[in-house]
């Protein structure tokens, strides 16, 4: 995909507590800071991932940030070969997740996940540990919870509210549709909260979920993009 990985790449062949002990030691690295212009992003991506009979059918849909039109995507399948764990989902994700990246022709700016970015218990979830290993901005947009307390926020689009662990803000919940559940919005890597929210806000059309994550998905599922 043409961008700087990480230099010492983890194996992806690993026990729980070496996949606990990888995500430790990578939460340490993550940069919550925005170190570009957010009016400067042209093209954003999203990620998700299927699983189906023991595969993990990854998606990316890269859109025009600007008319959140279609311009590039790709799908990647791979054999699951980690069990399933909460809190560990990427080492079932990653493998796939980053073929599909790798078969992009328009490198996107930035990365939106289907997953938690530092809203997790060790701080390293998929949106932080791909944006680390590919060293792209990312950031998490999760339907659920993992980690941390809050408060609803109003029901109006585009009102938040801080997502806490004990004094350590680790993301917002985000009204994205007025009256409709939130999301959960984090920084995944190389980018701050304020501007993940903004973005994530961006890239929503009339639908609760972001149109790079909405696209990923259907796609994973196998539909048609538009």
């Amino acid at each position: 995909m043409g961008s700087k990985p990480l230099t010492n790449p983890h194996s992806w062949d690993l026990t729980p507590n070496e996949a606990i002990a990888v995500q430790a030691h990578l939460a340490g690295k993550v940069i919550r800071a925005s170190g570009f212009d957010i009016v400067n992003v042209t093209n954003v991506a999203g990620v998700d991932t299927h699983f189906h009979q023991g595969l993990a059918v990854a998606a990316v849909v890269v859109i025009r940030l600007s008319d959140l039109s279609t311009v590039d995507y790709a799908t990647a399948v791979k054999k699951i070969r980690f069990p399933y764990i909460p809190g560990l989902l990427t080492f079932r994700e990653g493998p796939a997740i980053l073929a599909a990246l790798d078969h992009l022709t328009a490198v996107p700016d930035l990365l939106i996940f289907d997953g938690q970015g530092i809203a997790h218990p060790r701080r390293c979830g998929l949106a932080s540990h791909i944006g680390l290993l590919l060293d792209i901005p990312s950031i998490g947009c999760a339907k659920t919870r993992l980690s941390g307390r809050y408060e609803e926020p109003s029901i109006e689009k585009g009102s938040y509210s801080y997502l806490k662990d004990g004094d350590e803000t680790i993301g917002a919940v985000v009204r994205t549709r007025s009256k409709v559940k939130p999301l959960f919005v984090s920084i995944g890597h190389r980018i701050n909260l304020q501007d993940s929210i903004n973005m994530v806000l961006r890239c929503c059309s009339k639908y609760r979920l972001p149109e790079t994550t909405r696209r990923a998905d259907r796609l994973a599922r196998g539909g048609m993009i538009s």
